[in-house]
């Protein structure tokens, strides 16, 4: 195990549900600051109840969570979004008759930057996704599904992240768009940033990540660098349907 200092996240033994609905049964994750982390398995693996539990949407039954060595094991979603963990939500959840701007202005609400540091950040995401200044005055519900992801993306980043989680990333996306995205994710990481990516596309989403889990019933049941789970021939099989000679 990695000294402490090496992790932005670490999860021990988390549980989380809905009500009475336990969803995830004893998690133990860690997420390496300056990687990405993939979190990969099937429907219903409970990997969306893990990222609600971690940015503190819904409360945890048990177990800890440590954010850069600390306990936030209970922190709210105030709390979370001031240490810095941002959640990109499934879905986008942008508010569609506001313009992009003021969407990415949104994700901004809890840094109270100085008028400056605004527009700088707003430079930063423009920079990232250049298609989304051309688009800056235009609704968000006008947008196609890959700017609405860009747009849900660079809201994150208008929260200055040290941990940004994307739930989905590729959903409902061509392969063109995915790329693109993939590509500003890799540039994001090479500036430092952490990253734990939630994705169906396991190709993707291992071929992109440092290290990775595999989720099944609300456990994490395997755990590896992402080359070498893409190599693994029970992998392929469960996930990719590959069947090896």
């Amino acid at each position: 195990m990695p000294a402490v200092t090496d992790l932005i996240l670490e999860l021990r033994g988390l549980r989380a549900g809905y009500g009475e609905i336990q969803v995830l049964w004893g998690v133990d994750m860690v997420v390496r600051r300056g990687e990405i982390t993939a979190l990969i398995g099937s429907n219903g693996a409970g990997k969306t109840t893990l990222l609600r539990a971690l940015s503190g949407l819904i409360p945890t039954a048990g177990g800890h969570c440590f954010c850069e060595g600390t306990d936030v094991t209970g922190d709210t979603a105030a709390q979370m979004l001031a240490r810095g963990v941002v959640h990109v939500p499934e879905g986008r959840r942008l508010f569609g008759a506001m313009s992009v701007e003021d969407n990415l202005l949104m994700g901004a609400y809890a840094r109270k930057p100085g008028r400056g540091d605004l527009g700088r950040a707003l430079d930063a995401v423009y920079a990232t996704f250049p298609r989304l200044r051309e688009r800056r005055h235009q609704a968000a519900a006008t947008l196609s599904g890959g700017e609405q992801q860009m747009c849900a993306i660079g809201r994150g980043l208008m929260s200055a992240p040290r941990l940004l989680m994307i739930d989905e990333l590729s959903l409902g996306l061509s392969p063109l768009l995915v790329e693109q995205l993939v590509a500003a994710l890799r540039a994001l990481n090479a500036g430092g940033m952490s990253i734990l990516l939630v994705e169906q596309d396991v190709t993707t989403a291992l071929d992109l990540c440092d290290s990775a889990c595999i989720m099944d019933m609300g456990r994490i049941v395997r755990s590896g660098k992402g080359p070498e789970l893409l190599a693994d021939p029970i992998i392929r099989e469960a996930y990719l349907g590959v069947l090896e000679d």
